[in-house]
């Protein structure tokens, strides 16, 4: 299984965009709170987003009881533009978790660090004047990657 990581995501439209990619592949998404927005019933219906009862999502209060739950995964990448490794260099393996800070301000510092460089990861970005990739793109873009690699040799049912 695949493990999606949004840290403290502010925009709920992201959010419900990585869910529905995650519901797809069959990826758990795991939010981690503070969010900057609610869930609730009544925006899940209005937003159209009738997939999420059918996602394997998990919240953590904060990062501490997201690392203390023997659910979440052990080896965690986390998508940054201050990477210097490329997505594309990066071997992923079943059980991995992808993590994305927030729209507004990424990942703070002490993530970073705890993270540590060898598992940092960044989605190649000809344009290098521009700030960055929407983060349900960037999700997107991530996810399929490591599908790719897990598939690779492999049934696709048998991953997802």
């Amino acid at each position: 299984m695949l493990h999606v990581i949004l840290f403290n995501p502010e925009i709920p439209q992201n959010t419900g965009n990585v869910g529905r990619t995650c519901a797809m592949v069959k990826a758990r998404l795991h939010l981690i709170h503070p969010l900057g927005f609610t869930i609730t019933d009544a925006h899940l219906r209005r937003s159209g987003m009738d997939y999420w009862k059918s996602l394997d999502v998990v919240h953590h209060e904060n990062w501490e009881n997201f690392r203390a739950d023997p659910g979440s995964p052990k080896r965690i990448w986390l998508l940054t533009t201050k990477a210097k490794k490329s997505l594309w260099d990066a071997e992923f393996r079943d059980g991995d978790g992808l993590l994305f800070g927030n729209e507004g301000h990424g990942a703070p510092d002490w993530l970073h660090a705890e993270i540590g460089a060898d598992f940092e990861i960044k989605i190649p970005q000809p344009a290098e004047t521009l700030r960055s990739l929407n983060l349900s793109t960037a999700a997107g873009i991530a996810i399929y990657e490591a599908l790719r690699q897990l598939t690779r040799g492999s049934h696709a049912a048998e991953i997802l």
